[in-house]
């Protein structure tokens, strides 16, 4: 919602400013050049990715205007589900796990969780960092490595969107110079017909370069580096589970591995130590 806010700050300021000056918005207004912009924009992007990647970037957009950031309690839900499934593990065995996370939907723990199941590739990054430790397939040690693999992966998956903008960001000002030049060729086409049409026409042209700066440093720029903190929102809750799964498979104990994983978290959505604690404490799991 702050995207949408910003934006139209954005459009406010410059066309309040623009109006105070004696400007007429009205004059702005030329869809021969929207379309040669937007137009140019749109091809510049499907040229330059794949199409799952266009529709990636729409859905990044999508969220980053309509959608919420990780909340703390979203954390705080996290380490007591982590915690829950690492005490389950310990009493019962690693064994006692493999009902959960060969059938998640079905948990009595996840169940309990239904923001966190709502979230599809962090539900399968918790369940595929945790079927290693159950089947004994690798050393513990060698989890670490693994999960960290898997989330670099999905990490320069992530960003491939926000390269695009970029790309399309940094193009802007030089598509606005194209359909500028339009303009002025458009211009000395019709030069005989008098300094009204030629004013006109001039006016049209300058249009173009303003939009291509105005979109590229107003919003595609700014909506870029949105995106950017939005990956990196998502990839600290994947490292939040890699902490605490790493250090639950090497022995630590469910309070310690939980613990890990808050200090991996920034200051603004970290639970303190000593809530957590006492919320761990008072679960059903861990009395």
């Amino acid at each position: 919602m702050l995207v949408i806010v910003g934006a139209l700050i954005v459009i406010i300021s410059t066309l309040g400013g623009f109006m105070i000056a004696g400007g007429n918005p009205i004059v702005l207004l030329h869809i021969s050049e929207f379309v040669v912009i937007g137009g140019i924009a749109l091809g510049v992007m499907v040229i330059a990715s794949p199409s799952h990647v266009t529709i990636e970037l729409i859905h990044k957009i999508k969220g980053a205007c309509l959608g919420k950031p990780t909340s703390k309690e979203e954390y705080f839900d996290l380490l007591k589900m982590l915690y829950e499934v690492f005490m389950v593990g310990r009493r019962n065995g690693l064994i006692a796990l493999e009902e959960h996370v060969m059938n998640p939907k079905d948990s009595s723990i996840f169940k309990r969780y239904p923001a966190f199941m709502a979230h599809h590739e962090r539900v399968e990054f918790l369940l595929n960092g945790l079927r290693p430790v159950i089947d004994g397939k690798i050393k513990p040690d060698q989890l670490e490595a693994l999960m960290t693999a898997e989330l670099d992966a999905k990490s320069d998956e992530a960003d491939h969107p926000i390269h695009i903008l970029n790309l399309v960001g940094d193009s802007l000002p030089g598509i606005g110079i194209v359909a500028a030049v339009l303009g002025i060729i458009n211009t000395m086409a019709a030069i005989a017909d008098g300094p009204e049409v030629v004013g006109e026409r001039v006016a049209a042209a300058l249009t173009g370069t303003f939009l291509g700066v105005f979109f590229a440093y107003g919003f595609i720029n700014p909506l870029a580096n949105r995106l950017k903190f939005n990956n990196a929102g998502e990839m600290q809750f994947l490292r939040c589970i890699l902490g605490a799964v790493a250090g639950f498979a090497k022995g630590l104990a469910p309070l310690t591995a939980v613990e890990v994983a808050r200090r991996s978290l920034d200051s603004g959505v970290q639970p303190s130590a000593e809530e957590l604690e006492t919320t761990l404490k008072n679960l059903g799991t861990g009395k």
